[in-house]
């Protein structure tokens, strides 16, 4: 279940049409990756989950150097590139531009989203953390996000902390915005179905992907459930 066959978005005259295009192509597993002290283990257990059929990766790291984060960024992009697979940055739109990546993903404290959409164009891709709030997640899809994010939906391991976002989200942002949507926050291979039930069209994992015993594997379970289910 490919989420974007090669890795870009086809530019169009038409902005609209453009986002229309990249929302449509957005569903599967969003393997984001954790903090690892360790870059050349982190990008072999992104391969692993490449391998098992992800083609979505988001470099999220909160921990290493900006020089650091610019060497990893760039490794990532080749190796995304190899898979024809799609890479998004979080929370850094100029990292984001240096190393040629597919877009960015927002929090609500991390940038404009009106601004982020002019600055990347209509071929990139716009993600938004929209936790627990449908009004958010209204103003995130009318900025010009092409997905917007819930969670934690689970208790999630890498923030404890977070409020928990309902399942009723995903079928409201679908059905009053026509948004494209993501779940985040303590997804596992066991609690996974019932958020594609209600709608998810991708499934951010962290500690249930890059915490298996065998990536790919686990990659390529969360794949399956997306190929059982009704889109």
């Amino acid at each position: 279940s490919r989420i974007v066959s090669s890795g870009r978005v086809a530019i169009t005259t038409k902005t609209g049409k453009s986002r229309a295009m990249a929302r449509n192509k957005l569903r599967g597993l969003y393997a984001v990756t954790p903090d690892c002290a360790d870059g050349s283990r982190l990008l072999a257990d992104v391969e692993g989950a490449l391998t098992g059929g992800c083609r979505i990766v988001q470099y999220r790291d909160n921990t290493s150097t900006k020089p650091e984060q610019l060497r990893r960024a760039k490794a990532l992009r080749d190796l995304t590139l190899h898979f024809s697979a799609t890479l998004l940055i979080n929370d850094d739109l100029a990292l984001a531009a240096l190393v040629g990546a597919d877009g960015v993903h927002l929090g609500q404290d991390d940038g404009n989203l009106i601004a982020a959409r002019a600055i990347l164009g209509p071929d990139k891709i716009l993600g938004a953390s929209c936790y627990a709030d449908l009004a958010l997640a209204a103003a995130a899809h009318a900025a010009g996000a092409d997905y917007v994010a819930f969670g934690a939906v689970y208790p999630s391991p890498t923030k404890p902390q977070a409020m928990r976002a309902g399942t009723e989200l995903f079928a409201r942002a679908k059905a009053e915005l026509g948004a494209t949507t993501c779940a985040i926050g303590g997804i596992t291979l066991d609690n996974a179905p019932p958020l594609l039930a209600a709608g998810a069209d991708l499934l951010a994992v962290i500690t249930d992907l890059f915490g298996a015993p065998d990536i790919a594997a686990r990659a390529s379970q969360f794949q399956k459930l997306f190929e059982r289910a009704t889109p």
